[in-house]
């Protein structure tokens, strides 16, 4: 899979997951519980690559060509699993509250957030640089998130049906979860890069469908203990779409949440998280413009000058991400051939 198929991917599949999250929680859906598993509980959609990976073996016993590479011992890689998997299980959980609570339009532009986090967890773990366009990209980010507080009346009006203090609550977990997200994408650029060595295709599979399960059994274990669980036969039959849409709503949202990830842990393993955080950036505009036509978000003018300081924030990693390549095909020009 090339490096701009998996941008497409990411930035569309974020895009669309997120807006079927809402619609959840929108038309009737109240289990955070719920709304979190649906985040990782698609990995088995991958389990046929595998029975793909198998049959090619035995039709071609004689390529061994892979058998030369150092493969990571077994408890490395459950460590590995059990880290990122029950992070992003407490990662979900924080941003399915924030989902729930305040409107889309203004969640996608605190998760932009995420950006900013993660430059300063990658500073630390994969001795990422700060450069003059990321200091100014963190910055205009930060000040984007910051602005969205004052959004606290509008937002928190009986149009959206969400109180103050829900609000307020919604953007402190979104804002938690933006950083825990951040910290996942780190961890995961240095496991690839320390452990896993390796950017083949299956590496990333094996990542997504080991965490993934890891994280489908901690949420599983939340959704019981919290009791959420008793109230989900009467949630079905309440949704206000229908029995059937809401099953589809549940399956298409765990889906497409497996494709964004496929091409965000692939950017991380062929470029950096810091990377596929930008791009995942850069399609948070599509979301707000989205929930004012379909769930009738309020566009206020605060909004506005925040999901333009978002872009600029991307556009500035992205002239960052410019001057690099520029340098590496200095260093390499057959790489440009």
């Amino acid at each position: 899979m090339g490096e701009n198929q998996e941008k497409y991917i990411q930035i569309t599949g974020q895009a669309v997951a997120t807006l079927l999250g809402r619609l959840y929680f929108d038309k009737g859906g109240k289990s955070k519980w719920l709304g979190t598993l649906v985040q990782v509980a698609g990995f088995p959609i991958f389990f046929s690559y595998y029975i793909i990976i198998a049959t090619n073996q035995k039709t071609n016993t004689n390529n061994n060509i892979s058998q030369t590479e150092q493969q990571p011992t077994l408890l490395k890689l459950v460590m590995v699993y059990l880290t990122l998997g029950l992070l992003l299980a407490a990662d979900c959980y924080l941003l399915s509250i924030g989902l729930m609570y305040i409107p889309v339009s203004t969640y996608s532009l605190i998760s932009s957030s995420q950006l900013a986090f993660n430059a300063i967890f990658s500073f630390f773990l994969n001795s990422q640089k700060f450069t003059p366009p990321i200091i100014n990209s963190l910055v205009l980010l930060t000040i984007s998130s910051t602005l969205l507080v004052f959004q606290t009346e509008s937002d928190g009006s009986a149009n959206n049906k969400t109180s103050k203090a829900k609000y307020i609550l919604g953007f402190l977990c979104t804002i938690a979860g933006s950083a825990g997200y951040g910290l996942v994408l780190s961890l995961t650029q240095l496991f690839f890069n320390k452990v896993i060595k390796s950017e083949s295709f299956k590496a990333i599979i094996d990542l997504i469908v080991y965490r993934s399960f890891v994280a489908c059994l901690a949420i599983v274990v939340g959704l019981f203990v919290s009791g959420e669980w008793r109230g989900l036969k009467k949630e079905m039959y309440e949704f206000e779409l229908g029995k059937v849409s809401y099953f589809m709503t549940l399956i298409w949202t765990a889906i497409v949440w497996k494709v964004y990830t496929v091409g965000c842990v692939g950017l991380i393993a062929e470029v950096s998280s810091l990377f596929s955080n930008a791009v995942s950036v850069l399609g948070s505009p599509v979301v707000p413009v989205a929930a004012v036509i379909i769930f009738h978000d309020k566009m206020s003018g605060m909004k506005g000058v925040a999901m333009a300081l978002a872009v600029w924030g991307f556009i500035s990693y992205a002239y960052q991400q410019y001057l690099d390549d520029c340098n590496k095909s200095k260093e390499n020009p057959r790489s440009s051939l």
